[in-house]
């Protein structure tokens, strides 16, 4: 806007401003043992519901579709299927370390083997013909693992062409 007596414009400043949240989270038995497992052992573990099976990774207390309590851990694979992606154009600073993202760079849901629902998290491409619906990725871990989500570096695109169910998990059609 500029100021009618000088003719100069007036730069306008926006910020969220430091802002106090009244709450605070916890992860819970279930959250703690699978980030401890990543951190640990370099696997993932997902929680199974007593009453219709599903399994879910990241695990939670209490199933979303019948709402049951869940206890039981089961592992899962550390490989998966994108379920929904994008690849990012602009830059942000990531909450998890404060620190500015460089972009471009590819995000995703992943559906890990074993599991009913899908774990956001950061890809290690960002080639379009590549990053889509329906590609198998493999998590890799961080060498140095503190207990968090980022002890996963990212998920990294495998041969499309490997599929469940071979000797080692997998096999070629």
């Amino acid at each position: 806007m500029a100021d009618r007596k000088t003719g100069q414009t007036e730069l306008l400043y926006v910020t969220s401003g430091d802002m106090y949240q009244p709450y605070s989270y916890s992860l819970g038995r279930l959250g703690a043992e699978f980030l401890n497992t990543i951190k640990e052992e370099k696997r993932f573990l997902g929680a199974r519901c007593p009453g219709c099976n599903r399994v879910y990774v990241p695990p939670r207390s209490v199933c979303g579709r019948c709402h049951m309590k869940m206890e039981e851990l089961v592992p899962v694979s550390d490989e998966g299927e994108i379920v929904a992606c994008a690849i990012i154009e602009f830059g942000f600073v990531d909450p998890n370390t404060g620190i500015a993202r460089p972009v471009p760079y590819g995000t995703a849901f992943i559906r890990l083997d074993g599991a009913d629902t899908a774990l956001p998290h950061f890809l290690d491409s960002v080639d379009r013909e590549k990053v889509k619906v329906g590609a198998r990725v493999k998590a890799v871990f961080e060498e140095t693992r503190t207990g968090k989500i980022m002890d996963i570096k990212h998920f990294a695109l495998i041969d499309q062409y490997r599929r469940p169910g071979g000797s080692n998990g997998f096999s070629v059609e």
